[in-house]
Formats: structure tokens, sequence, C-alpha cells
């Protein structure tokens, strides 16, 4: 008898078999085990997990499926969001590093002008005052000397290019010695430091072309040593990456 049942229930599986291949022949057969199986003997949980193995995907299957897709999709974009607005935050984070480490490294007072001195004692207390990290050029001038006007406006460039270095000038009239700053020696540059005179410069015009700009006497002061290295312009450089990108 169980023998006959066994053959009918081959015979009900062959005529329940509606799909083809591999795959078909197998969901064919979950779904005969399912509705052959006697239902007090199978746990709930394994009924719904070969239900679920047997059956085509259902249209909520589908959707749930495409939710799940569009779900992703904008979890994605979330995410490449987020690593835009962390590239931000570092590249802001950057810029304020460099800007401290600026800081830092350019340490000292700071001036960015040419000084006029008045006086002799004016002048002696500026060379003798000032912090021994600052290096001080002097131009001693007069009204009418060739080279003199040349020289101040070269110097005014200078000091905004290098305000780390404190520019001054004063009539030789005034210095007190005008005996000594005759207008053979004019135009005379002065270089100090700690309050030591680390050069002296008498008509330094001569040392330059007859027409000279800026440039030239930046690369004078250069050659001997005077000037310290430029300041890295690291906040331009940066904000011109940030526009780049």
């Amino acid at each position: 008898m169980q023998e006959a049942k066994s053959q009918s229930l081959e015979e009900d599986f062959e005529g329940q078999a509606s799909h083809t291949g591999p795959k078909g022949v197998i969901n064919d057969w979950r779904k005969f085990k399912l509705e052959s199986e006697d239902s007090d003997s199978v746990a709930p949980s394994k009924k719904e997990i070969l239900r679920q193995m047997s059956s085509p995907q259902s249209r909520d299957d589908k959707d749930a499926k495409e939710r799940l897709s569009r779900k992703m999709s904008v979890q994605e974009y979330e995410l490449i969001h987020k690593d835009k607005e962390d590239e931000n935050c570092l590249r802001k984070y950057r810029r304020q590093c460099m800007q401290d480490m600026h800081q830092k490294l350019s340490f000292g007072p700071r001036y960015g002008f040419v000084y006029e001195l008045e006086s002799g004692e004016q002048f002696l207390e500026t060379i003798e005052k000032e912090q021994k990290v600052t290096t001080i050029v002097v131009h001693i001038y007069e009204d009418g000397i060739k080279g003199c006007d040349a020289l101040n406006s070269s110097l005014t460039c200078l000091a905004a290019e290098y305000p780390m270095v404190k520019f001054c000038k004063i009539k030789a009239s005034n210095t007190g010695a005008g005996d000594r700053f005759s207008s053979d020696v004019l135009p005379t540059l002065l270089v100090y430091k700690g309050g030591e005179l680390l050069s002296n410069f008498i008509s330094v015009t001569e040392q330059l072309a007859e027409e000279f700009f800026t440039g030239d006497v930046e690369s004078f002061l250069n050659e001997y040593g005077l000037l310290p290295e430029k300041e890295m312009h690291v906040l331009e450089q940066s904000n011109m990456e940030e526009d780049m990108e």
C-alpha cells in the first residue's frame, strides 16, 4: 500500500510539473513537498520557508527590491555628498594649519612701510632699541641728489614685500653728522641687526644701473645676504588650488 501511495504521489508530481529546466524542476519539487507534507508534522516556520522557496517572486517582492535599490542609490548619493563635505572640511583644516604654520614662521614684529626718521637721536634709538632679530635698512638721502628719489621708491616697494624688515630713511642734514654725509656719498644705505652695523654702502647708485628699479635693489641686497627669504603666499596658493578644483 505504501508503494501504491508513493507511486500515486510520483504521478501527481509529474502531472503538476509546470516548469522546465533544472530550476523549474526544483521549484516544482519544493511545492509538491510542501503540499504533500502533513500540516501537523511540519513546523509553521518551515512551511513558510518552503513556500518562499517554491513561489516565484511576487510583485510586492519586486517593489520591495526596487525600493531597496532606490534606497541604496540615495544612500550612495548621501555618501558621495558626505565625501564632498569631508573634502571641503579637510581643505579648510589644511588651510588653517598652513596659516598657523605661517604665523609661527613669521615671528617678530612686522612693518610694511618706510619710516621717516626726523633726528639723529631717533636714528640711534631705532638702531639700539629694535629687536635683535630685526634687520634695519636705513637710507640716508637728501633732496635733489641723483638716485635718492628712485631709491626711496624702490625701498617703499621692498618694505611691502618684506614686512619683517624695518626700512627707514633720514635726511643727511637731520642726522647731526651732515659733514660725514656729503652729496658725494649719497645716497647711502646702512644695514643693522642687533645694534651692529652689517653693511655700509656709500654712493650705492654707482653699483646699480643708471636707471634702476625695485628688483635691481632687491637683487643687490640679496647678493650680500641682507634680506630674509620672502614669505610664502601659502593662503593664496591654497585659494588658487580650490578655484581650480
